[in-house]
C-alpha cells in the first residue's frame, strides 16, 4: 500500500474522536501481535522451502500426530493460491505493522485508507479462520505456528477495528463506540479465542502432547 497524505499529531488532536494515549494502548497490542505473526509467517515460509526440497523433513513444531507443521504444510489447503500461504501472511503482517507503527506515532491517515486497511485485514481474518476450520474439521492435524497466526490475526483485527470505530472511520451506534472507548469490546475477542482453545483441548486433549 502506498502512503497517503496524513495529518500529524497537532492537527489530529483537533478531532474530538482522536485520543493519542488511547490509540497507543491499542497499537502496542497490534505491534506485538503483528511481530509475532510476522515471525511465525517467516518460519512457515522457510519450512515450506525446506519441505519442497525434502518432503520427509521434520521440524521442532512436529510435536505429535495432532500437532504437526510439516503434515499441514503438505496439504492442498497450505497452498490455496498455488504458493505457500505463509507468503500471504508475510504480506498482511508487514502492511499492518507499518500502519500500526504509524498510528502509534500519532499519524492520522485518511478515512478511505483506514477503511481499506480494515477491509484488507478482514480478508486476512476470514482466511485465518478458514485455515483453522480446515485443520480442525478436515485435516484433523493442527499446525502450532498456524494457530499462533490465527490468534495474532484476531488480535490485530480487533485493534484495527476498534480504532476505526472509535475514530469514526467505521459507522457504529453510540453504545458500541462507548464500549470500544472503555475497552469492553476486548471481552468479546477474549471469549472468541477462549472458544477456539476450548475446541482444540476438548477434541484432542492429551493427544496434543503425543
Amino acid at each position: 500500500m502506498t502512503a497517503p497524505s496524513v495529518l500529524i499529531d497537532e492537527a489530529a488532536s483537533t478531532d474530538s474522536s482522536f485520543d493519542l494515549k488511547w490509540r497507543r494502548r491499542t497499537t502496542v497490542e497490534m505491534i506485538i501481535s503483528g511481530l509475532i505473526g510476522l515471525y511465525a509467517s517467516f518460519v512457515l515460509s522457510i519450512e515450506a522451502w525446506q519441505l519442497a526440497a525434502d518432503s520427509a523433513k521434520t521440524f521442532a513444531c512436529d510435536v505429535s500426530s495432532v500437532l504437526s507443521c510439516s503434515t499441514v504444510a503438505q496439504t492442498p489447503q497450505a497452498r490455496i493460491l498455488g504458493f505457500p500461504n505463509a507468503f500471504l501472511g508475510i504480506f498482511f503482517e508487514a502492511v499492518v505493522l507499518a500502519i500500526s507503527v504509524a498510528l502509534f506515532s500519532g499519524v492520522k491517515f485518511s478515512r478511505w485508507y483506514m477503511a481499506c486497511a480494515n477491509v484488507l485485514y478482514t480478508i486476512a481474518l476470514f482466511f485465518a479462520y478458514w485455515l483453522f476450520s480446515q485443520s480442525f474439521f478436515v485435516i484433523h492435524v493442527l499446525c502450532p505456528w498456524c494457530l499462533a497466526i490465527t490468534v495474532t490475526t484476531t488480535l490485530v483485527f480487533a485493534g484495527l477495528t476498534r480504532i476505526n470505530i472509535r475514530e469514526g472511520v467505521l459507522p457504529a451506534p453510540a453504545w458500541l463506540k462507548r464500549s470500544v472507548t472503555l475497552g469492553y469490546d476486548w471481552s468479546f475477542w477474549g471469549l472468541l479465542l477462549f472458544i477456539l482453545i476450548a475446541m482444540v483441548v476438548a477434541r484432542y486433549g492429551v493427544a496434543l502432547l503425543g
